[in-house]
């Protein structure tokens, strides 16, 4: 079994037993948070891919992709969430790149 191989997510009912109030915490808060609101669960679920391909959760982007898609997304949403998550990413490092200069003053 490789680190991202979705069977891990199995593993989840152990978590809940182990810890169950800050799992079941967690899974409120989660089903919550992504909840139809006044942004609509697809927008969320697309924002959620953003992060996650930020991120490199592979677990994260699959299981939102498959939201995602329940939500009615599209590939071609997908992709631009693609450029939207690498710009960002790419952004941080030439912002935050500006620390390694020396002060124009």
């Amino acid at each position: 079994m490789t680190m991202t191989d979705m069977k891990n997510l199995e593993r989840l009912p152990v978590l809940g037993k182990l810890t169950p109030r800050a799992t079941n915490a967690f899974w409120a808060y989660d089903t919550a948070a992504l909840a139809d609101g006044a942004i609509p669960k697809k927008y969320k679920e697309l924002m959620a891919i953003a992060v996650a391909l930020t991120t490199q959760c592979g677990y994260c982007i699959e299981v939102h992709k498959q939201a995602a898609t329940a939500a009615g997304a599209t590939e071609e949403e997908f992709s631009e969430t693609v450029h939207i998550a690498a710009v960002l990413r790419a952004g941080a490092a030439i912002t935050h790149g500006t620390h390694l200069l020396s002060d124009p003053s």
